[in-house]
């Protein structure tokens, strides 16, 4: 009998997994030694190393090592942030004081992985709630290994600036000094006048632009150690779970039914939370850290003043969370914002369980219509976890954690390289991508690339069409699960090699 693994990858047929004697691993190795006559990028290599038995001991030996980004307020640190993430994950506006907690993710840079933390803007004579964030900034320096400071240089040194430079002085880390917003070769000379501080030499950057910020991390990695000293942003600790919806469905109500206290205050009027407060709450055997939010208005860009600024400090929130749990009035119909809300997790990346409130004040007739608003209006979020609960009276608050734990468990799954390709070898050769112009493009390997949340990497000889992209997202989640999570499939068409 032939040994269908030896078989070309440019045969049309998709290898099969019929036959018993063909195991997963056995069509692993197939389709990537099929791969070699591909055309693939630096970046395509690194990713299929970094699967299955050709990756290397991956475990941690520690924390990663913690980078702080502090300075005066509006100096550009969250775009320094976002630069160095190469995604807008930090709230950005051009207004000082848009952030107020530390935040912390997880980056990489030169091979280095490590974790960046966009802190509030220090003033030294802050008071009130600015003094709360600056207290913040320097908790951050506290438990970093490495200091990144942020100084406007077309404004230069300033007297606040001076006092920050103090502070570092005395915490003793490792310090950076970035001169932001030189967009050009014009303003280098006002880099070169930072040299005053005595915090040596100063990189100049163009946050915004991303000029000079490869030298600026390359001059971090000089400094950075293998791992924290202090291992305050390792993983694990309790799970983030957001609580977020449109005003007045009963976010803050839940939350102190949840504590079991009044934690927050609730009011019949819409928009009485606009910062987010965290909770640690014990439940199921577990502690949780819930974050009740200000409501996400329908217009958040017709918004102003502190409206604008909570509906921010929301997003940030559900940034930060690992999963959203979206509270829908179950009195009123669905609103097109409940969808918006919903989309806003999905596009986060964060796992999600819907929460339908005040469902002990519902008559027969009203959970009927709810059961076709549901079918209708969530029609693309059918993998969600579904809770019926009352905030007010704490009926079903039982079944909320185990569809934390469901949604947060697909979050974090990982499929193994071998069974993943051998599913998709199976559903292939059922249901073959349509032939378009006479071509019919092939799958060639699939990794996942990443968890929180799943994404899957497919490697094609052609264009997938979107339509074909989602049945496979469908079938992996028939196959595989992933309730409660969304999920990403994205496509590499690669060439083959000219001979």
């Amino acid at each position: 009998m032939t040994d269908e693994t030896a078989r070309p990858i440019d045969e049309g047929a998709p290898i099969s997994t019929a036959d018993p004697s063909v195991d997963d691993t056995s069509v692993e190795r197939a389709l990537r030694a099929g791969l070699d006559d591909f055309e693939l990028s630096p970046e395509d290599q690194a990713l299929l190393d970094a699967e299955g038995p050709y990756a290397a001991d991956s475990a941690e030996q520690g924390p990663l090592p913690v980078v702080a980004v502090v300075g005066r307020p509006n100096v550009g640190k969250s775009s320094l942030v976002n630069r160095i993430l190469r995604r807008r994950e930090a709230v950005v506006e051009d207004v000082p004081g848009v952030t107020r907690d530390r935040v912390s993710y997880e980056a990489e840079w030169g091979g280095r992985r490590f974790t960046v933390v966009d802190t509030g803007g220090w003033e030294a004579d802050a008071t009130g709630i600015h003094l709360r964030v600056a207290e913040q900034a320097e908790i951050a320096v506290d438990l970093a290994d490495v200091v990144m400071f942020v100084v406007d240089a077309t404004v230069g040194a300033t007297d606040d600036d001076e006092a920050v430079v103090k502070l570092l002085r005395r915490s003793g880390k490792p310090v950076v000094l970035v001169a932001n917003k030189v967009d050009d070769q014009r303003g280098e000379a006002d880099a070169a006048m930072l040299w005053n501080l005595g915090l040596g030499q100063p990189w100049p950057v163009s946050a915004v632009h991303g000029r000079g910020s490869g030298d600026a991390l390359d001059a971090v990695l000089e400094v950075l150690p293998d791992f924290s000293a202090h291992g305050a942003y390792a993983q694990g600790g309790p799970r983030r779970v957001a609580l977020i919806g449109r005003p007045n469905v009963g976010k803050s109500s839940l939350l102190n039914r949840l504590a079991g206290s009044d934690r927050v205050v609730v009011d019949d009027v819409a928009g009485t939370t606009r910062d987010p407060v965290d909770e640690l709450i014990e439940l199921g055997g577990k502690t949780w850290r819930f974050v009740d939010t200000a409501g996400i208005r329908r217009r958040v860009h017709q918004t102003r003043g502190a409206d604008f600024y909570a509906s921010l400090r929301t997003q940030t929130a559900l940034e930060k969370a690992e999963v959203a749990v979206v509270l829908i009035d179950a009195e009123e119909p669905i609103a097109e914002q409940d969808v918006r809300v919903v989309q806003q997790v999905i596009d986060a990346g964060r796992a999600l369980v819907i929460a339908y409130n005040k469902w002990d004040q519902l008559d027969e007739e009203r959970r009927y219509y709810l059961e076709r608003e549901i079918e209708k209006e969530l029609v693309q979020v059918p993998w969600a976890p579904r809770a019926n609960i009352s905030a007010l009276t704490g009926r079903h608050m039982d079944r909320l954690v185990p569809a934390i734990e469901t949604a947060l468990e697909s979050w974090d799954t990982r499929i193994p390289t071998a069974r993943l390709n051998a599913f998709l070898g199976e559903v292939v050769a059922a249901h073959p991508h349509p032939v378009r112009g006479g071509k019919q493009p092939r799958i060639l390997f699939a990794t996942q690339a990443s968890t929180r949340p799943p994404r899957f990497v497919v490697f094609a000889s052609g264009f997938i069409e979107a339509g074909y992209r989602r049945f496979i997202e469908r079938r992996l989640r028939e196959q595989f699960g992933f309730e409660g999570t969304p999920i990403e499939v994205s496509v590499r068409v690669r060439e083959k090699r000219r001979r």
